[in-house]
């Protein structure tokens, strides 16, 4: 199917489409498992902690990035994999660029929480 006939399908058809990515990150990718796990603990301890609407806005951001970078992440791989399923150094760096990019998001998302948790039990 070709690229302009997917761009004009249904709202619902999209959205499933964008469903069926996250499903196939959620079955295929053990690290999207344990960020999913992660973002249900962070969300659990959002509504305990009850804070301000910036910490909810701020954390909600952060961990919405950690996960969409690793779909992006899986995304590539899945591509170069297909494209070119022999290994190559310059594919290797493409993909280690990739989890690079998830990595520093994920010790940011790590940093936020952080000072979250001691704006909540200073000192």
């Amino acid at each position: 199917m070709s690229t302009a006939i997917m761009k004009n399908k249904a709202i619902h058809l999209r959205l499933g489409f964008a469903l069926n990515g996250i499903l196939f990150a959620l079955k295929s990718e053990a690290s999207f498992r344990t960020q999913l796990l992660a973002a249900m603990a962070i969300a659990i301890v959002l509504i305990v902690t009850r804070p301000s609407p910036v910490w909810w806005g701020i954390i909600i951001l952060t961990t919405g990035a950690v996960l969409a970078a690793e779909l992006f992440n899986t995304a590539l791989e899945k591509t170069l994999d297909h494209l070119h399923p022999a290994q190559h150094p310059q594919i290797k760096l493409a993909k280690d660029a990739a989890a690079g990019a998830v990595l520093v998001l994920g010790l940011t998302a790590i940093l936020v929480f952080i000072s979250f948790l001691a704006s909540v039990f200073p000192g």
